[in-house]
């Protein structure tokens, strides 16, 4: 039993190194050692352990410099090479309609544009285009098309925007504020991103919750909770954790409250539009403490008005022991997301590839795959994380794996060298991965 518990991972090997492999079936122990390019991993939710089946771990990461023997993996046909560096943490990175590129320097408080010519390999100009935020993470552009006027940013608990034109290195005036207040708390997890509907009515805004499981929340009655859920949704927090855990919708100049689009998402780091189908997608971090293998991050759809767990329920009818018995009404009300990553492998941002062109265009294969930054494990005693992978769709619909696409960024069980966040299409074609661990943007392209 106990070994059959510890079997979490059903990963496929195809096309490694050319040759396809037989499918084999991964214990627990999988961990960074396995990582490399091509590799395919599928986590189900029929064969996840229960919850404590190990110990919590307290494993954090030792940010190293970059060994001279360090050398990045990408699949055969791809190279991969700085782009920029130097920067002070960037995290979130967005793609302005001229090519420009925007990077969060969250903890710096600002956000920086880079410049290039199509197909450089480097950065030609690097401007400071605003600073003296809080902490500054998801950035969008609007009206959607070729011409926006505005960048709107997502602070910690604030959204605003600045007046733009295309080729504006340099935010034109002070900021105006959309969103005043996104939360009545600003603890715990502190990014927030943004994105815009297809048709331009409505903006929506990631906001994580303020605790692992909101234990400390205070206990409603049926009747309390039925009322709360008429104006918050199904399954939606309350207390210290009201409009958190949550994606909200507003209208774009923020002048009515806030709606709630979708409940019990953990924290919603990645926050996008689906060019092909007009889905929003999150990528989430999922719970902790409850062993090495629960819970799975995920990137998935997000339905309006779907509850996706937290805190009470994870990945469907899965109760969190710490509510055990609190919620009765949600079990079998809970939507499963539809991608598994491995648990606490810190799963951030996400794009979609969509290049039909350019110098750095990739393969048609990848057309309408999505890649994502998982930025490392904390609570797992075997590393996990550290990595880009890619997520691939057929027709718009997610097959449920995922394949490492970017590796190399541990040294050993200690220490990492590199921690992917952001990753943005260049209008070249090429892949960009900022990275907060050697403050390096990184460039994946064909190799011509």
């Amino acid at each position: 039993m106990r070994r059959r518990r510890a079997v979490v991972f059903v990963c496929q090997l195809l096309l490694v190194s050319g040759a396809a492999v037989a499918a084999h079936v991964y214990a627990a122990v999988d961990d960074w050692r396995q990582d490399a390019p091509g590799r395919v991993r599928r986590i189900s939710v029929a064969n996840l352990p229960a919850p404590y089946a190990t110990s919590s771990s307290a494993n954090a990461s030792r940010i190293v410099a970059r060994p001279t023997t360090a050398r990045l993996a990408v699949p055969r046909g791809f190279t991969v090479a700085a782009f920029a560096g130097g920067l002070q943490g960037p995290r979130r990175v967005q793609i302005a309609p001229n090519g420009d590129i925007f990077v969060a320097e969250t903890r710096a408080g600002r956000v920086r544009v880079l410049r290039a010519a199509a197909g450089a390999t480097t950065a030609s100009q690097t401007e400071v285009f605003a600073s003296g935020l809080d902490g500054p993470f998801g950035i969008a552009f609007y009206p959607l098309g070729p011409h926006p006027e505005w960048v709107y940013v997502a602070l910690h608990n604030q959204v605003v925007r600045f007046a733009y034109q295309s080729d504006d290195m340099h935010a034109r005036a002070a900021p105006e504020v959309v969103v005043a207040r996104l939360a009545d708390t600003t603890t715990g997890h502190s990014t927030r991103d943004i994105a815009f509907a297809p048709d331009g009515s409505r903006m929506f805004v990631s906001v994580g919750s303020g605790s692992n499981v909101a234990q400390n929340e205070p206990r409603q009655s049926a009747a309390e909770i039925q009322q709360w859920e008429a104006t918050h949704g199904l399954g939606a927090a309350w207390g210290g954790e009201a409009n958190r855990a949550d994606v909200l919708a507003f209208d774009i100049d923020g002048k009515r409250p806030a709606r709630i689009f979708a409940t019990g998402i953990r924290n919603c780091v990645g926050l996008t539009v689906q060019p092909q189908t007009g889905d929003l997608w999150c990528t989430t971090n999922e719970r902790d403490e409850l062993g090495d293998d629960l819970v799975p991050d995920y990137t998935t759809r997000v339905r309006e008005g779907a509850f996706y767990g937290w805190p009470w329920y994870y990945l469907g009818a899965h109760e969190d022991p710490r509510h055990a018995g609190e919620r009765p009404d949600l079990a079998g009300k809970v939507t499963v997301p539809d991608v598994l990553f491995q648990s606490h492998s810190a799963a951030l941002t996400l794009v979609f590839y969509e290049a039909t062109s350019g110098v750095a265009a990739f393969p048609k294969e990848y057309l309408g795959d999505a890649f994502v930054a998982l930025h490392g494990s904390w609570n797992r005693s075997r590393r996990t994380g550290y990595k880009v992978v890619r997520v691939p769709l057929k027709k718009g619909v997610p097959t449920g794996e995922y394949q490492d696409f970017l590796t190399g960024f541990v040294v050993d069980d200690e220490g990492v060298w590199g921690r992917p966040v952001g990753v943005a299409v260049a209008r070249d074609g090429a892949l960009l991965v900022s990275d907060d661990g050697s403050n390096t943007i990184w460039r994946v392209s064909p190799v011509k």
